[in-house]
């Protein structure tokens, strides 16, 4: 088997991996066993599977991507794993579990140390270590997400299997790709009005959502009420669920977060959003260039595998 004995569960706002430290890059694991690992009844149980280590390691890299992983100051990469074993680009909650397990490994300095540039494919994001922080949690990572794209505002048909109605949906590019549908809004402006599926909470995302054209590469897709705006603070409050292609409903997405500010911000104006997901609450600021989200992360304990 290609994964250590003893491995770590950890989660950023309720989405969980399996995580573990591989400096020596020499368990690079199977989709097999990261199936395996991931399963909620036969493994340890997580959304994915987190790897601590050097880009040199990761062998689906290209040497010119461990090229520009090192040459942008990451000496560490997270090699992330989806539950169904595939392999993603980005993940925004993985990169903030990555980071704690990083200090605890000393690897990253403490609260107001030196930031972290952590590699992924999808490039290099640099995390700063906040410590505890009101209303977010005790484990807080600021994280510059770096560029964005997005295409042409609500272009794609969402439909639900088993639900009634549709929603139009705004593809985002975080690194992965994203579809927003607007469902719900409180602030009177009719900002989901082309929308007939039913209200967030009611949604069954056991059900894998149906995106109308179909995007080659699959893709996440989130859910998104608006609560309210202060235009005066520039600010806005909304909540989000989001099925993640490889794995299903998540409780947090961190990609799926900048997604939904992203297309928030282009239908509002608002550059600054407080986002409520199942598995917590995180803060998210977009510019015209680039995305950074704010948010807790969690290590729950330390699995010895059989």
């Amino acid at each position: 088997m290609s994964i250590p004995q003893h491995v770590v569960k950890a989660h950023g706002t309720g989405n969980d991996f399996v995580v573990y430290a591989d400096p020596e890059g020499v368990y690079e694991p199977t989709a097999q066993e990261v199936r395996r690992l991931c399963d909620r009844h036969f493994g340890v149980g997580g959304d994915g599977l987190l790897r601590l280590a050097h880009p040199d390691d990761v062998s689906d890299l290209s040497d010119e991507q461990v090229s520009r992983l090192r040459s942008a100051g990451a000496e560490w990469m997270m090699d992330y794993r989806n539950a169904d074993g595939s392999l993603a680009e980005m993940c925004g909650n993985g990169t903030r579990v990555t980071a704690l397990f990083a200090q605890t490994m000393g690897y990253m300095e403490a609260p107001g140390g030196r930031p972290l540039k952590l590699g992924t494919r999808a490039g290099v994001k640099t995390l700063s270590s906040l410590g505890e922080v009101e209303g977010l949690g005790r484990n807080v990572f600021h994280i510059d997400m770096g560029p964005w794209k997005a295409g042409e505002t609500h272009a794609y048909e969402v439909t639900i299997p088993g639900h009634e109605g549709s929603a139009r949906g705004t593809f985002v590019d975080m690194g992965n790709p994203h579809v927003v549908a607007v469902l719900e809004d409180a602030t009177g402006r009719g900002l989901a009005a082309d929308s007939t599926l039913p209200a967030v909470s009611d949604l069954d995302l056991t059900r894998k959502p149906v995106v109308d054209p179909v995007i080659e590469t699959d893709q996440n897709v989130e859910f998104v009420g608006i609560d309210a705006i202060d235009e005066r603070a520039g600010t806005g409050r909304a909540h989000m669920r989001v099925n993640e292609r490889g794995c299903g409903e998540t409780l947090s997405c961190g990609t799926g977060l900048c997604a939904t500010a992203i297309t928030l911000r282009r239908i509002t104006g608002v550059d600054e959003w407080t986002i409520t997901v199942r598995g917590g609450v995180l803060v998210v600021k977009v510019s015209d260039d680039n995305v950074e989200l704010t948010g807790d992360a969690c290590i729950v304990g330390t699995v010895t595998l059989r």
